[in-house]
């Protein structure tokens, strides 16, 4: 049927409406359910805690039994935080030296093998608790560079990070947040990271949680309080 348009020409905007139709389609994009929690806690901590809390010096070289904090008081941490007037808590389960805080079942170097509870504690698990208990959100990192796992580098490396993800995402509770640390020091190996994959774990069995800093969720701002223009509201 002859429409009276030729449908051969195409319709090339000039500057102006093609600037329009970007600050058209930018005032499109809101943020997903899960953000908007997120942004409406406006204030939670970090709790860096592992083999370096013991021995800095020997980060990546000490092994789990200089690990033994006798004193550990998960709920000091949880009302230290609330006194503050944050709204959720973020453990380091597993920094870049690859101690594990939670006794996973995809590596000996946890607090299994540490002298703490005979090997029987799980620091991720009285935290979760603390947290919940407390009405405090919780959050888990964990590290995608794994200085002690010698998959690192190898395909094989994906799958170990992986399992221990799906061991933190299952096993304590709701979580606010997965953070994934972008740092990497390692010049003789290099992985690939399957990032899609990651997520779609975290998305499966924590719907509510955002995915920070190597996510798609959160973006980083460094702990100076630099950061990209572009990143600013």
């Amino acid at each position: 049927m002859d429409t009276g348009v030729d449908s051969e020409v195409k319709y090339i905007p000039d500057e102006q409406n093609a600037a329009e139709a970007a600050v058209k389609r930018a005032a499109a994009i809101v943020p997903s359910a899960r953000q908007v929690k997120w942004n409406c806690m406006e204030f939670y901590g970090f709790v860096h805690f592992g083999l370096y809390t013991f021995d800095p010096s020997r980060e990546g070289k000490a092994g789990p039994e200089i690990f033994n904090p006798e004193k550990f008081d998960p709920y000091q941490w949880v009302r230290a935080f609330k006194a503050a007037g944050m709204k959720g808590l973020l453990l380091t389960c597993k920094h870049h030296e690859g101690f594990c805080l939670w006794p996973s079942e995809y590596t000996e170097f946890s607090v299994r093998n540490s002298p703490w509870k005979d090997g029987k504690g799980d620091i991720v698990k009285e935290v979760s608790e603390a947290c919940h208990a407390e009405g405090l959100k919780f959050g888990v990192y964990l590290s995608p560079w794994d200085m002690h796992e010698k998959t690192y580098g190898t395909p094989e490396y994906d799958v170990f990070f992986k399992n221990q993800l799906t061991e933190l995402c299952s096993n304590y509770g709701e979580l606010f947040c997965v953070w994934f640390d972008g740092a990497c020091r390692s010049k003789d190996k290099l992985q690939d990271y399957d990032w899609d994959g990651y997520y779609d774990i975290i998305r499966r069995l924590q719907p509510e949680a955002c995915i920070s800093i190597c996510g798609p969720d959160v973006r980083w701002i460094s702990e100076a309080g630099n950061s990209f223009s572009n990143m600013m509201n």
